[in-house]
């Protein structure tokens, strides 16, 4: 099994001709949740060819307009679509207020229902969890309320192995305990401890959305073990101290964010529109952390538990 990840956009608050704001589209075993909504982002979802009507949930960093701005139009065009089922939108305070405002004043007859579920930017939580899938609050560093997002598949039941099913001729009583993680005890009187009865179809895998935030040792270790970390970078280097001012990071603040957390691949974004060129942003990233990749709008990132990018 594997996530994907679809970058909609990479840039930061100014409009630029070649970038859009931050938006991306994650999908878990075909559930597609929709990260941050920056200006445009339903136009980048019909070029890539994403169904908006497939849409599981919505989930926004903060209530900054390079992170929401793209939100409303989108609701609007469900409602043409006609969607029927609800929309989980998952925000901090107070959009509940901003959603109230624009249903009473511009989409008063919407056939389906959004619904706004707060986010605790101060806690590190389960926010959203079924069968397959967990999604987590990450606290955040910014000037106004803000949180990341875990995105963990959970770990799949045991499977027990044909050839031991064959060779000690389980029952399907012994199958089910075994699946259940037990050991099993034969006519015999052996004992056949689990682990070499059992085996995990597929690891669970995870991946982790950090934007927008200044350097947190406490985001590397709640992001420990991540397949794949996206963390801004919105400036180079030598603008640390500007980044630290303004709750953003520089290259290497996300570059040892993604060292200490031991990911094993790490997309930055959120640029800046004064930088023209991106390739001084991943080389100087890539000076800590070599797995470094840029968030190319447009690109799905494959992320597997070999950690290999399609």
């Amino acid at each position: 099994m594997s996530i994907k990840v679809t970058i909609l956009g990479n840039a930061s608050a100014k409009p630029t001709a070649h970038a859009h704001p931050s938006s991306q589209v994650v999908n878990i075993n075909e559930q597609l949740f929709l990260v941050d909504a920056g200006e445009g982002v339903q136009r980048q979802m019909a070029r890539l060819g994403i169904s908006p009507l497939k849409l599981r949930a919505v989930f926004l960093s903060h209530l900054h307009g390079d992170h929401l701005y793209g939100l409303f139009p989108l609701l609007s065009t469900l409602g043409l679509y006609g969607r029927r089922t609800p929309l989980q939108i998952y925000a901090p305070r107070p959009f509940g207020e901003m959603l109230e405002g624009f249903l009473r004043l511009c989409e008063q007859n919407l056939p389906y229902e959004p619904q706004w579920i707060e986010v605790d930017t101060t806690k590190h939580q389960i926010i959203f969890e079924n069968d397959t899938t967990q999604i987590w609050s990450i606290p955040l560093r910014h000037r106004v309320p803000t949180a990341g997002y875990l995105f963990r598949q959970k770990e799949p039941a045991l499977n027990v192995k044909k050839f031991a099913i064959e060779r000690y001729a389980l029952s399907v009583a012994q199958i089910v305990a075994a699946k259940r993680g037990e050991d099993i005890t034969l006519d015999s009187g052996e004992v056949l401890e689990n682990r070499l009865l059992t085996y995990r179809p597929y690891p669970a895998i995870a991946y982790a959305y950090c934007s927008d935030t200044n350097y947190s040792a406490r985001v590397a270790t709640l992001c420990r073990g991540v397949e794949m970390l996206y963390h801004e970078a919105t400036y180079a280097a030598a603008e640390r101290k500007i980044a630290k001012e303004r709750g953003h990071s520089a290259t290497t603040d996300a570059a040892k964010v993604a060292e200490k957390a031991n990911a094993g691949r790490l997309l930055i974004g959120h640029f800046s529109s004064r930088y023209k060129d991106l390739e001084p942003l991943l080389k100087e990233a890539r000076e800590i952390f070599p797995a470094t990749e840029i968030a190319e709008e447009g690109k799905t990132y494959l992320i597997e538990d070999a950690r290999q990018a399609e």
